[in-house]
């Protein structure tokens, strides 16, 4: 995984293998699997390296199919479902050793005006108010670097530090942003929060159960991811991640995000539903 800005930016430079057919590099891991959100970046840019114009994501939604293998390239297939006046939409299936291992569809628009409204942004810490985890992340002896592209800044959650809500018992919120600058091509910063969106999100349906991401206590897969992009922003300035979870139920929980940038506008949300579930201690049944 990218431990620095020109390696994300390494990572989302693929190679063309023939028409529709992309080679995304891996890096170096000690993660079992590869992150969710770096086969959804690269899928982004396959799909929209086969579109001319001045087209730009709008929404992508996506399934994990099988766990990827963090030591071999990942071949990206793309398919032309559409290429209309205003929409254009591809369909990308990332495959290794042979079988797929996640699908996603994409679909990009040409900028047009609409009518306009949006949330407010809850009240929250600056980011410069909120607690820095980076070095919590890293762990005790600091050698998990594996998340250091991206910088976090912990607001609170439902566990903790976040005033109690009984209508919505899930909740997350956090500061987050690219750890260096970024080229200024909006599809760069659009495949950076791709990459990002995929962390910390479940931690909103673990709250309510004062369990945080990465104990041994669960094991949290991702099965779904979605992303609206509702204007352009930057993936290297700081973003709010505000995290609901509505429910948890079977197995699986469901979050929501809203994201918005520094001045308050909604720039994004995301949704995903994972696999979380509860592990057996050693020698249980």
């Amino acid at each position: 995984m990218p431990r620095t800005t020109a390696e994300l930016l390494e990572l989302l430079d693929l190679e063309t293998i023939d028409d529709n057919l992309f080679r995304g590099s891996q890096q170096a891991s000690i993660l079992p699997r590869v992150f969710g959100g770096q086969v959804a970046a690269q899928s982004l840019v396959a799909a929209d390296r086969t579109v001319e114009g001045d087209y730009a994501v709008h929404s992508l939604h996506s399934y994990f199919l099988q766990p990827g293998d963090t030591g071999a390239p990942i071949v990206y297939d793309v398919e032309r479902l559409r290429d209309g006046r205003s929409f254009a939409t591809r369909r990308v299936l990332a495959r290794q050793h042979g079988r797929p291992i996640y699908v996603m569809t994409v679909d990009l628009q040409r900028p047009e005006d609409g009518y306009e409204h949006q949330d407010r942004m809850p009240q929250v810490p600056a980011p410069e108010e909120a607690l820095a985890v980076n070095d919590k992340i890293r762990g005790a002896d600091g050698s998990f670097t594996e998340w250091d592209v991206l910088d976090f800044r912990y607001v609170g959650s439902s566990h903790d530090l976040l005033p109690t809500d009984e209508d919505h018992p899930g909740r997350q919120q956090m500061w987050m942003r690219v750890n260096d600058a970024l080229p200024d091509d909006p599809l760069l910063h659009a495949a950076a929060f791709t990459y990002a969106s995929d962390a910390t999100i479940m931690g909103a349906a673990l709250s309510p159960q004062g369990i945080s991401i990465g104990t041994r206590e669960v094991m949290v897969a991702s099965l779904d991811h979605s992303v609206w992009f509702h204007r352009p922003f930057r993936a290297d300035d700081w973003w709010l991640f505000d995290q609901h979870s509505p429910v948890a139920t079977g197995g699986r929980g469901l979050v929501n995000a809203r994201i918005f940038d520094r001045d308050g506008v909604l720039v994004a949300s995301v949704a995903q539903e994972a696999l979380i579930r509860r592990m057996r201690p050693a020698g249980g049944r």
